[in-house]
């Protein structure tokens, strides 16, 4: 009778089989393994986690101005004729800088004192005229007076006359007649004349009045002919002088400045990120060769552009024996006592994460790992940590834009 046989083990199908559990489990180990970008250490910065003095204070590039400045404008324009001084000197009050020539000023100018003299002539005319009349009035007013008295002493005559009866009514009427007649006269010559001294009186006024205008006028073309000849409104250093001659100047155009060649100030800008620490008050030193000069900050200008504000620095001692205005100089401003504190070198990263997070390099120092961490103050060398580190970690510190969405680094030799 016929057995049923059991098929055999094929060994190569276990052998395969096998091979493929393999291979499955090496995937997986892979998969399972940390993966990310991969950097070359060698082109990266690191900085060790430490705990130290924490020097709160910000190191900036100040640039030295002179505190008062005179602006130069010109006010009048012209022909450049004559130049005495050249930029850069040293010059006094008053002293004469330059010379322009402007032909349309000296015509307007001769053409106002011709007015001005015509019109004193006028006054001088009018003057005389008001002496005059007031002379024929007061003449007039003598006569007036005389022939009153005639004609009252007439009356009183032909009164008595008339009362002894030697002397008709009629006489007597024509003589009281003459007497007012002459009163009449006299009051009628005592108005004219009033009348006739006040319109003179106006008339000398108005005269006055437009004397005084017209010396005013010919004060300030006199003042903008004498403006040609341009003097120096304060001592000082005289700097962005470039005027040629030959040149033609314009009205308001910038001509220069003067410098006060010993008194100045510094003028700083400052990170964004200062700003709520940054006040009037705070000290600072100033790095001049070998020498550290004591300033504060004097003015602090709140407005932000492209991420940094302005403020303003004097020396509170000893000052440097010479500056030149535009010279650089290192300047450290202090914020607050040194302190200790967990610290972690200052890099390009600070920036580019806000100070959020970092990568933490392994101890075995093949990979990075991201990390969130808290920072607090900081200055030119030194990140405050106050949290997310511990001391003795060590952090790339160079900068992050290549990896900055990656979460993990292996590093490389």
């Amino acid at each position: 009778m016929d057995k049923i046989v059991p098929p055999k083990r094929n060994k190569w199908s276990a052998i395969g089989f096998l091979a493929l559990l393999l291979l499955a489990a090496g995937a997986a180990f892979w998969y399972l393994q940390p993966t990310g970008i991969e950097v070359a250490l060698g082109e990266t910065r690191t900085g060790r986690v430490e705990r130290g003095l924490f020097r709160d204070e910000v190191v900036v590039r100040a640039s030295a101005e002179p505190r008062e400045s005179v602006i130069l404008d010109s006010i009048e324009s012209g022909r450049v004729e004559e130049i005495m001084v050249r930029d850069g000197a040293l010059v006094e009050k008053g002293q004469l800088l330059f010379r322009l020539s402007n032909t349309q000023r000296h015509i307007e100018l001769l053409a106002r004192q011709a007015e001005h003299a015509q019109q004193i002539s006028n006054l001088q005319n009018l003057r005389v005229a008001e002496e005059a009349s007031r002379t024929d009035h007061q003449r007039r007013r003598s006569d007036i007076d005389y022939a009153l008295d005639q004609a009252q002493k007439q009356y009183s005559r032909q009164e008595q006359l008339a009362a002894r009866g030697f002397l008709s009514a009629a006489a007597m009427q024509e003589a009281a007649d003459r007497v007012q007649q002459q009163k009449r006269a006299l009051r009628e010559e005592i108005a004219s004349a009033a009348t006739d001294a006040e319109v003179r009186k106006h008339a000398l006024q108005q005269m006055d009045t437009a004397i005084r205008g017209l010396e005013a006028g010919l004060k300030l073309i006199s003042g903008t002919v004498e403006a040609l000849a341009v003097r120096a409104p304060n001592a000082g250093r005289l700097t962005g002088f470039q005027l040629q001659v030959g040149q033609t100047v314009t009205t308001g155009e910038h001509i220069g400045r003067i410098d006060d060649p010993e008194q100045f100030k510094l003028s700083a800008q400052i990170d964004e990120y200062y700003l709520s620490r940054v006040a009037v008050g705070r000290p600072a030193g100033v790095h001049v060769g070998d020498q550290t000069y004591p300033a504060e900050i004097r003015i602090v200008y709140p407005q932000v552009k492209e991420g940094r504000f302005l403020v303003e620095l004097a020396f509170t001692g000893q000052k440097p024996a010479a500056l030149s205005p535009g010279q650089s100089l290192d300047t450290e401003i202090r914020l607050s006592e040194p302190a200790q504190a967990l610290i972690l070198p200052n890099g390009p990263y600070i920036n580019e994460t806000g100070g959020a997070w970092v990568f933490v390099i392994s101890k075995d120092g093949r990979n990075a790992e991201r990390r969130e961490i808290t920072t607090g103050r900081r200055n030119n060398n030194q990140v405050e940590v106050r949290s997310g580190l511990a001391a003795g970690e060590q952090v790339l510190i160079s900068s992050y834009a290549p990896f900055l969405k990656a979460t993990h680094l292996r590093l490389t030799q």
